[in-house]
Parts: structure tokens; sequence; C-alpha cells
């Protein structure tokens, strides 16, 4: 299988490095830029599967080469990487076209899942279905069925599954999953209480039309969709 290719644009050599060495380690093909007018003509230029983009660069704005990069291929991913965390931020960031907002500082564990799960979506949409363990999810009408019946799933329901597949056979933390299911506001929480119960729920849907065991607990972690 061909490696996916990876375009780091950071100005802090030694935070770029760090993360060009541990996303060699998961087997990507990373490049390297750092300062505007390269980023922008790697990415205007070159086809990568993802790329990491921080917004504050020697020479221009990050945003810039957002809408560089939207307008030569629009089916790369973006994942905005920025000290610049405020809503206002991550918000002109995502309408502008980028797919994903990590803040500085952060785990590379953490940055090696997104990851993953932006190129798996990407898989995913140029099929319009997706297909795990008898599983089967239509994207566009956000349906789904499993062993040909349909079951009906609320919106978080959804999402939940569809998270849980794009990343499967890796343990998902249960911070991770509040993040994606409520963004903003699961720094606010006290708890993760909501998640056991979309869970719970979940589960008994999947059983109840024969998919039994496909989301595992991983007891003090998190959860985890082993596909079969």
């Amino acid at each position: 299988m061909e490696s996916m290719k990876i375009l780091i644009i950071e100005d802090e050599r030694r935070l770029s490095d760090s993360m060009k060495d541990y996303l060699k380690g998961q087997d990507y093909l990373c490049e390297q830029a750092f300062d505007f007018k390269t980023a922008k003509m790697m990415a205007g230029t070159y086809k990568y599967d993802c790329i990491l983009l921080d917004l504050m660069l020697p020479g221009g704005d990050g945003l810039d080469i957002l809408n560089t990069i939207r307008n030569k291929h629009n089916g790369t991913g973006v994942i905005i990487i920025s000290a610049k965390d405020s809503l206002d931020d991550r918000l002109m960031g995502l309408k502008t076209g980028a797919d994903d907002y990590l803040p500085k500082p952060f785990a590379l564990p953490e940055l090696s899942m997104r990851i993953y799960a932006l190129i798996r979506r990407q898989e995913f949409s140029a099929n319009n279905v997706v297909l795990s363990n008898n599983v089967e999810i239509n994207l566009l009408t956000k349906s789904v069925t499993v062993n040909n019946n349909p079951i009906e799933l609320t919106r978080s329901e959804y999402e939940l599954l569809l998270f849980l597949i794009s990343n499967n056979n890796k343990v998902i933390s249960k911070a991770a999953i509040a993040e994606h299911l409520s963004g903003e506001m699961a720094d606010m929480m006290d708890n993760y209480d909501f998640i056991y119960s979309h869970i719970k729920n979940l589960k008994a849907k999947l059983s109840k039309n024969g998919a039994k065991g496909m989301i595992q607990t991983i007891y003090g972690t998190g959860y985890r969709w082993k596909e079969v």
C-alpha cells in the first residue's frame, strides 16, 4: 500500500521536526515548509493526502494558503494546527475549508489520530457508502442499515458510529469522543456520562439487528470499533 503524503506547514522547526519524526514512524511520507512563500508554492503545486497548517507564518496568513489549497486541490484534507485558539479563528478556518482544528499544544498521538480519521473519511466520501461488519452507512442520506435492516439513530448516535468506524481497531478516548460530539462544549463538562449513554443505546440498536460485540469498552481508556 502506498504511503500517505503529508505537508507540514509550521515555522517552529523543532515542533515541525518532532511532528515529522513521529509521523514517519506511523508510515507517513512528510514534507515541510517553514514560511508563507514556500508553503503556498508547495500547497499549490503538489498533491498531498493531508496538510497540517499553522495560521501564523512568516510572510503571510495561513488562511490565504488554505484558499489556495481549496482552489487547486479541493479534496486535500487540511488540519489547522495553531496557537490562535479563539473560537473566531477556529470558525474562520473551518468556514474557509479546513477539515479539523487542533490547538497547540497537542499530543502527537492525538495529531496522528486526527490525521487517520480524516484520511479515512476521505476514503469513505469517495464511495458515499461505509461498510463494516455488515453495518452500512450511506453518507448522502445519513441512513444506517445492519444486515440490510434499517435502524433509526439519533444525530449523536449516527456521528458516534461514524467516528468509531472511521477509527476502526483504534482505541478512542472519552475526551476525544466528547470533543467530536460536542465541540466547544466538551471543555465545560464535569463528566462524560452522556457518552456512556450514547454508547449503551448504540450497542443495543446494533445488537438487536445482529451486530454484537463491535463496540468494545476499553476500561479506564475509552472505546474501540472492532472490525472483523
